[in-house]
């Protein structure tokens, strides 16, 4: 029997539970570096029916109102009916905060210096590359954030009727030959007086197949769009959100490894966001430099320690030159002790709410420091230096 070769990958919208624990953690976040950009940060959310509990660790010398920032979130997002599962205006918000711990303190803290500083945790972290998008990001996981991000934006244009905030969408794509679509499965919250043949009718024309179009697919592939028929429970009502759940949907879409830390509501400090970024960013200008089609970076850390425990690079067999030739070009040019990458990426900015949805990384609609190609022409040179010795 022939078998095709499928990868599959998903996301979801603003309005699913879990992306607005990320997007209230880095709301917090944000507001903090804006007065204080030394502010430590470990912010999580919990949230379910009309409810909002916020936790963690903040030390810094911004005054924020949590309260406040939570309920703007959730009004931006389009939340404002308990109908929906929660409603701004109205739902309960329990803040539970305290300063950082100590210890932790003591590890980042390595020295006076802030030029010295140790990473604020143990972990290993990852990043990826691939040239089979413009944004080097691998296709399925592309497609499936502009499926939601499209929804959204016409749900929130007015366009969309019936349309409520929580979705997901799901991308399958055929490697058998030359890459193709298989299947898009959307699964979209709507009101419970609505038209389901016309609204099934509209996400498939404008929404799923305009977005198919717009990267030079046919039509000729398999459309879900509600499969249980109905969808009217969601939001938190529907499912409860934490922080930090949807890290697949903010890296990769499992086209990668990942280490496992999530993003979200953390400083800068804490290497898991970090260290993740600039992976990507080494990977990135690896493959934007044509030397790998693919390139994946590991880093790892140990609390308390300046430099990387370890840097591992693979290109799955892709690489114009040779990896151990390519490792040895990052290490020098590229600084990647906690403090190093802060500088490089400029990373005690409040820029973080704006990627807590539709993913991280290959984000040609901001300007994220991490995305930008500015080691192309440094590793290009380096390497031909290298050939002529």
């Amino acid at each position: 029997m022939f078998e095709k070769i499928l990868f599959t990958s998903e996301s979801v919208s603003e309005g699913h539970p879990d992306k607005i624990a990320d997007q209230i953690s880095d709301a917090v976040l944000d507001a903090a570096l804006a007065m204080d950009p030394y502010s430590r940060v470990a912010c999580e959310v919990f949230t379910t029916t009309n409810c909002v509990i916020i936790g963690g660790e903040i030390t810094t010398k911004a005054v924020l109102d949590i309260e406040a920032i939570a309920r703007k979130t959730l009004k931006t997002i389009g939340y404002t009916d308990e109908s929906y599962g929660i409603n701004a205006n109205t739902c309960d918000i329990q803040v539970l905060v305290h300063t950082q711990s100590p210890d932790i303190a003591i590890g980042v803290d390595a020295s006076s210096d802030t030029q010295n500083i140790g990473a604020g945790d143990q972990g290993i972290m990852f990043g990826y590359a691939t040239n089979e998008t413009t944004s080097y990001m691998p296709l399925a996981i592309e497609m499936a954030h502009s499926l939601v991000r499209k929804a959204t934006e016409l749900r929130k244009s007015g366009e969309f009727v019936w349309a409520r905030p929580d979705m997901k969408s799901q991308v399958t794509i055929d490697y058998t030959q030359s890459p193709k679509i298989d299947t898009v499965l959307m699964s979209i919250q709507h009101d419970e007086d609505y038209d389901e043949v016309q609204f099934k009718e509209y996400v498939e024309q404008h929404i799923i197949k305009a977005t198919a179009a717009s990267y030079g697919f046919s039509e000729d592939f398999r459309i879900l769009i509600n499969p249980t028929g109905r969808f009217v429970v969601g939001g938190p009502h529907g499912d409860a959100g934490l922080t930090g759940r949807k890290i697949i949907v903010d890296t990769y879409g499992g086209a990668a490894r990942h280490g496992g830390g999530a993003f979200s509501g953390k400083d800068c400090t804490k290497v898991d966001r970090s260290a993740a970024y600039a992976a990507r960013y080494v990977a990135k200008n690896i493959v934007a430099a044509d030397l790998a089609d693919r390139c994946e970076i590991q880093l790892s850390y140990a609390i308390g320690v300046s430099e990387p425990i370890s840097i591992a690079l693979q290109t799955f067999g892709t690489a114009k030159v040779e990896e151990e030739t390519l490792l040895k070009v990052v290490r020098e040019h590229f600084d990647l002790t906690p403090a190093g990458i802060i500088a490089m990426l400029d990373l005690r900015t409040p820029i973080y709410q704006q990627v807590a949805a539709y993913g991280h990384f290959g984000r040609n609609d901001l300007d994220l420091p991490w995305e930008r190609l500015n080691k192309v022409n440094v590793l290009q040179q380096a390497l031909a230096v290298g050939a002529m010795q």
